[in-house]
């Protein structure tokens, strides 16, 4: 059998006007992953990455630390079908159609806004965003220029299904990504119902580990949103 690790970016920016850089926090978590990885003694045959930032720089924390230590690492490969759903699309374009028609998810967004800086934003941001994804999952507003939640799901499975129907078996890959990447992924292996994506998506912590095991045309889930790495240093963060 084969293991595919998806790994989730480190904490980013989250509500700064440039968000798609990691924390120190996102920093720390990757290089606690990259150590922990060490001391496992696991080699990777291949490691892929979102074209992203803040995927990007979590992969890259994490070669260092392989290199720093003389250890076996392979070059990274970016593609942007690992890269999350289109964000900035859906907070912009998709939420300013959706409040136009819908008074209630105005109310949301104002109710958000209003305490974008108080210490429970995240709530706020969490009420209105949920109600924003489920429209944009169901296909209810679909608007030029903002990725479907159908060409979402063909992009990011028809990457993961390049990756376990390449030939060789035996093979450890990581995938560094983000949470609706991997929510996507999870959902499709455990066959449950596209709904099942997004509830997923909103329990992958920063930097945790998703394992994936395949070979002869199956996959199953082996372990979800792993933190062991970060448990230790207080490093467990959802965004």
């Amino acid at each position: 059998m084969s293991k595919l690790t998806f790994v989730r970016h480190g904490q980013a920016r989250a509500f700064e006007k440039d968000s798609d850089r990691l924390t120190e926090t996102g920093e720390a978590q990757a290089r606690a992953l990259g150590r922990y990885w060490l001391q496992q003694e696991l080699r990777f045959d291949e490691v892929y990455a979102g074209t992203l930032v803040r995927q990007r720089r979590t992969a890259e924390i994490v070669e260092s630390c392989y290199k720093e230590a003389g250890a076996a690492w392979p070059g990274i490969e970016s593609s942007k079908d690992f890269n999350e759903y289109d964000a900035p699309g859906l907070m912009t374009v998709l939420s300013s159609e959706l409040a136009r028609r819908d008074d209630r998810f105005r109310r949301l967004v104002e109710d958000f806004e209003n305490n974008r800086h108080a210490p429970d934003r995240n709530r706020y941001f969490q009420y209105m965003f949920e109600v924003l994804m489920n429209v944009w999952q169901n296909g209810e507003i679909e608007l030029e220029g903002v990725e479907s939640w159908g060409r979402f799901r063909q992009r990011v499975s028809g990457a993961v299904s390049r990756i376990v129907n390449a030939e060789g078996g035996g093979r450890r890959i990581a995938v560094f990504t983000s949470g609706g990447v991997i929510g996507l992924t999870v959902q499709r292996v455990l066959d449950a119902p596209d709904s099942k994506a997004l509830e997923i998506n909103w329990r992958v912590r920063n930097g945790s580990l998703t394992d994936i095991l395949f070979g002869r045309g199956r996959l199953s889930l082996d372990s979800f949103n792993c933190t062991t790495h970060l448990e230790p240093e207080g490093l467990i963060t959802y965004r």
